[in-house]
């Protein structure tokens, strides 16, 4: 099964991510695309880890999301990404710009192939204000591009507010 948890900052997507984890009672392993490059980053990392059960499994990887999924999905595994905004942030840092059109297509043609549980998170950006820089407009528009096509592939999709999940397609949480 596929989900796609969205939500703003701090909207409570990541806990209902770690939730719907644990729930699965599966062995979990826990993907972070983020990188501590800043000390503000490095504790949102710390507190993230503080969180997790400490039997979950971790794998840190920025930028091959596709090729983590294809190595580590199993039928009986519940895989959880988090997040996949940073993973896209990452990618549209990188000096070589196809890059990010690559990893993408090449992650959403591995969804179909997966087996197992996949959980991802992802920051909703598109429901502000259009940004006035260059990039930051691709970011939104990327990230706003990302979801859609997950969100057709995922089994489940569901918005977070407040710590409230508002589920969009699949059952009901």
């Amino acid at each position: 099964m596929l989900q796609l948890i969205l939500g703003g900052a701090r909207s409570g997507k990541s806990r209902l991510a770690e939730k719907l984890a644990t729930d699965s009672t599966l062995p979990v392993t826990y993907i972070a695309t983020s990188q501590p490059l800043d000390g503000e980053m490095n504790e949102r990392i710390i507190h993230h880890r503080q969180r997790r059960p400490a039997e979950w499994g971790l794998i840190e990887e920025p930028v091959e999301l596709a090729r983590i999924l294809q190595e580590n999905a199993a039928p009986n595994r519940c895989l959880l990404v988090d997040c996949l905004t940073l993973w896209l942030t990452n990618l549209l840092m990188l000096e070589d710009a196809e890059r990010l059109t690559e990893e993408r297509e090449t992650l959403l043609q591995t969804l179909a192939t997966l087996p197992g549980e996949i959980i991802f998170v992802s920051n909703e950006t598109g429901l502000g204000v259009v940004p006035m820089g260059e990039l930051t407009r691709r970011y939104v528009d990327e990230a706003g591009w990302l979801h859609q096509a997950l969100a057709e592939r995922c089994q489940r999709v569901v918005l977070t507010v407040a710590g409230l999940p508002l589920t969009l397609k699949g059952i009901a949480l």
